[in-house]
């Protein structure tokens, strides 16, 4: 009597055309060169290819950027500014009074600089939109609107030392009129998915001193500081929106 092992057994015959017998060897066995061909193409329907996997995709590389308009109009002499030296380092000289500037023309285009990282260009830029802050803080609330894209574009840079500087420049803007915070609630979509990517980068030195802290160049420390600030400042849709926007992000009121 033959089993039921044995009589399947039976039936796997090798075929005599065959060199192996019923059993086919796969490329790879045969030494056959496999191609990596580009994906969604006619030649990843050949036979003996592989489709090439996706590129990484990393959201805190740094993104190339185009010069600024600032650049363009600082180089042909458009701003009424000079550099000038004192006991304390650069500033910028004013020809024109502060006040008599008109705002919905040279804020938005001094933060269109902030992406600049070259000098003198990054230097007017940050300079020139603390100047004003500081001296025409009543003339800044109108053109709010006109500041987000710029904001939006020095931040999607990913590039470390312009983030620090918007989100200083962004802590100075919220600070220059009690009524710029809750402004800026409606445009926390084009401002705060770069919080979310960065919100967790520190620099962790073990015991020794970071002196990025005081510097004010930890871009972790930076966002948290802002986030805290515009809560503060935006009223009480402030937080919702935040969190919708950062889900790791605690309130520093409510708690």
């Amino acid at each position: 009597m033959v089993s039921g092992k044995a009589f399947r057994a039976g039936l796997r015959k090798p075929m005599p055309h065959l060199p192996n017998g019923h059993r086919k060897i796969p490329p790879e066995q045969q030494n056959i060169p496999i191609r990596v061909v580009p994906a969604f193409t006619i030649q990843s329907l050949q036979k003996n290819t592989k489709v090439e996997p996706p590129p990484r995709l990393n959201n805190m590389d740094e993104r190339h950027v185009k010069p600024s308009l600032f650049r363009k109009h600082y180089l042909r002499g458009d701003f009424p500014i000079n550099l000038e030296f004192d006991t304390f380092g650069n500033k910028i000289g004013w020809r024109v009074e502060i006040d008599k500037l008109d705002f919905h023309y040279y804020l938005p285009m001094f933060f269109d600089g902030l992406v600049e990282t070259e000098v003198p260009y990054n230097f007017f830029a940050h300079q020139g939109i603390r100047d004003m802050l500081a001296n025409g803080a009543h003339k800044v609330f109108p053109v709010l609107p006109q500041l987000i894209i710029p904001i939006k574009r020095a931040l999607n840079t990913r590039n470390i030392e312009v983030i620090c500087k918007t989100l200083r420049v962004l802590q100075e803007l919220v600070k220059c009129d009690e009524m710029i915070g809750e402004a800026l609630v409606p445009y926390y979509r084009q401002i705060l998915p770069v919080f979310n990517l960065f919100k967790e980068k520190n620099i962790n030195c073990g015991d020794k001193i970071d002196y990025t802290q005081r510097r004010k160049q930890n871009v972790g420390d930076l966002i948290n500081e802002t986030l805290e600030l515009l809560e503060r400042t935006g009223g009480e849709d402030a937080f919702i929106n935040i969190k919708y926007m950062i889900p790791t992000y605690e309130s520093c009121i409510l708690n």
